[in-house]
């Protein structure tokens, strides 16, 4: 996979209500918690790999080089994270991942990337058929001001900011398995 200097953020802050306020990220899947795959996946692309967590952070630190929160114990959703996130990245893009794709793979990866290095100005967004997925895109650090000026307008959607910011989307499959999130217990099984 070829290089492309982006800091890398991967989601870990949420509330976990769909999985009965456990941490997603600390959550055990095949032996290891679900962060760890993600990270391992990631750790190579980038030499500023940031994690946004809202609690357990001496347990994530390990994975990380930076770890940044939302700034309050509201779990103010995704777009939080995204904001702390492009406020930290050292670099000119920044790849967002959650904590809860372990299925994810380095072909997947590669392709975003291939995208946003086409298309350096925009955000680029994965999407398979109709459906976008936000928290799988690749975003220029030089957008955090509409990201926050979005925010402090009070939006919430990444999806939303990244469309009326021209997103272009990467395409994949409908159903592509490697996209599926394990966000309930029993998808954990």
């Amino acid at each position: 996979m070829s290089l492309f200097q982006c800091s890398i953020l991967l989601l870990a802050g949420g509330r976990g209500q769909r999985m009965g306020g456990q941490d997603k990220g600390l959550v055990t899947w095949r032996g290891q918690p679900l962060i760890e795959f993600v990270q391992r996946l990631a750790r190579p692309l980038s030499d500023d790999l940031i994690i946004s967590c809202n609690r357990n952070r001496e347990q994530y630190a390990p994975y990380a080089d930076q770890l940044v929160s939302d700034g309050n114990d509201d779990f103010d959703g995704p777009l939080a994270g995204i904001r702390a996130g492009l406020a930290a990245a050292r670099n000119t893009h920044m790849l967002v991942l959650p904590c809860d794709v372990p299925n994810i793979d380095s072909d997947l990866l590669a392709a975003l990337l291939d995208a946003a290095r086409q298309h350096p100005d925009q955000p680029v967004m994965v999407r398979h058929g109709e459906q976008w997925e936000p928290l799988l895109c690749v975003i220029p650090t030089a957008l955090a001001p509409a990201f926050e000026a979005a925010w402090q307008a009070g939006e919430r959607s990444p999806r939303k900011i990244m469309l009326q910011l021209n997103a272009q989307a990467w395409q994949c499959a409908e159903n592509d398995p490697r996209l599926i999130n394990f966000n309930t217990p029993d998808l954990l099984e």
